[in-house]
């Protein structure tokens, strides 16, 4: 019964970045298939089969009021927030419930519209709140984080309105982020601004990451196996990228092409490996900010990995894992995707899933970029399209998620 409740709901995801852009939290749109009732009890069981004491924390948003108040009654005390929207409040009997479920120990978090702040005789009852900052709070904040540079103007008395401690949602500008994160210490941050920050780079060109290059040596030094040099090339999608130019260029001429980082990988071999890779650390990135980017390319590419059928070969897993990471690359090259991709010798199958949005692998990566949201309905109508069943969709987006 555990299991076939999944087939019973649509869910999203969104992840919340910490301090260290990491992913510190992940906020999980629950919505109930309107021909059905869904049983709170199995609902938790079946994510507890799948979440870990090592898995980021989980925030149910559930848009169902009465799967919210049954959650409100079922939930443990550890395990799980729950979020509870500001006007569900005002219907006695779900307030009741949050009441008890509070005093359970449930963990609670509050959310509300921009600019709100739970009422000051509910406020006790949540262990986390959800904000939102409206246009005049987001202009003020800047100002605020201005002020607080070590070269900023003169120093003010006006607060900022960021609440130190809490969760953000829909900061929209580097600036914010960062005076949030930084200046402010919230818990989270829920969703980033990745246009915003990738604008910066548009006179630029952007770089692997410095310390994902480090990992990846220091795994080299310490001889671990093909396979953990394969999953840390595999989360630098920019270094993957750039790894498999490198292993078909001319300078190797090796004597077949490299269409898999396993390939590539078994084809270099360990020391000519380490070599290329020092080669990449004085012009590495060290901004932060593009960690959560990158983590989130590699997050749809393990998703899709997950949507894959169970029985498939390895050597196509791994081409799923690429179409997955390189779905976004041209965001990271600041070029067409299409020209990127012919640049290397990938199975037409991810050609044609990237750029064509056809073939085989196009519908596992339709439903990983809708599951990257909170419409469930659009989540439901693209997985039907697809015929997908929703408790293997639902099922392989767990376990990437518990994973993280």
């Amino acid at each position: 019964m555990a299991q076939s409740v999944l087939g019973s709901i649509t869910l999203g995801y969104e992840p919340i970045w910490n301090l260290r852009r990491q992913c510190a939290g992940v906020r999980l749109f629950v919505a109930a298939d309107s021909s059905s009732a869904v049983d709170a009890t199995h609902l938790l069981d079946a994510l507890a089969a799948l979440w870990s004491a090592a898995s980021p924390t989980l925030l149910l948003s559930v848009q169902s009021p009465t799967l919210l108040s049954d959650l409100l009654d079922h939930a443990p005390a550890r395990g799980l927030w729950v979020e509870v929207p500001d006007h569900a409040l005002s219907a006695p009997l779900l307030a009741a419930r949050v009441r008890a479920a509070h005093q359970r120990g449930l963990p609670l978090v509050w959310t509300g519209d921009a600019g709100q702040s739970p009422a000051p005789a509910l406020a006790g009852w949540f262990h986390q709140t959800l904000r939102t900052l409206t246009p005049h709070e987001a202009l003020a904040a800047l100002r605020v984080s201005l002020r607080q540079r070590p070269q900023g103007g003169t120093p003010d008395a006006a607060p900022s309105p960021v609440v130190p401690g809490s969760i953000y949602q829909g900061l929209a500008s580097q600036a914010l982020v960062e005076h949030a994160l930084e200046q402010q210490g919230v818990w989270g941050v829920a969703g980033w601004p990745v246009e915003e920050i990738l604008h910066a780079y548009r006179f630029r060109q952007i770089q692997p990451a410095r310390h994902l290059l480090m990992a990846l040596v220091q795994a080299i030094d310490a001889d671990e196996s093909l396979e953990t040099l394969e999953q840390h090339l595999g989360n630098e999608p920019l270094l993957a990228y750039r790894f498999l130019r490198y292993a078909n260029s001319a300078h190797l001429a090796l004597k077949t092409e490299v269409g898999t980082i396993r390939q590539g990988l078994m084809a270099l071999g360990y020391a000519r490996l380490r070599a290329w890779l020092v080669e990449q650390l004085p012009q590495a990135s060290i901004d932060p900010n593009l960690d959560p980017v990158r983590a989130h390319m590699v997050l749809r590419a393990r998703t899709m990995e997950q949507l894959a059928d169970a029985g498939i070969e390895d050597d196509l897993r791994r081409e799923v894992f690429l179409c997955g990471i390189f779905s976004q690359l041209d965001l990271l090259l600041g070029e067409p995707l299409g020209a990127a991709i012919h640049r290397l010798p990938l199975p037409g199958r991810i050609a044609s899933a990237v750029v064509g949005q056809s073939g085989p692998y196009a519908p596992w990566l339709e439903v990983a970029c809708a599951l990257e949201s909170s419409n469930t309905r659009m989540i439901r109508d693209v997985c039907q399209a697809h015929a997908l069943p929703a408790d293997e969709v639902n099922r392989a987006l767990l376990r990437t998620l518990a994973g993280i």
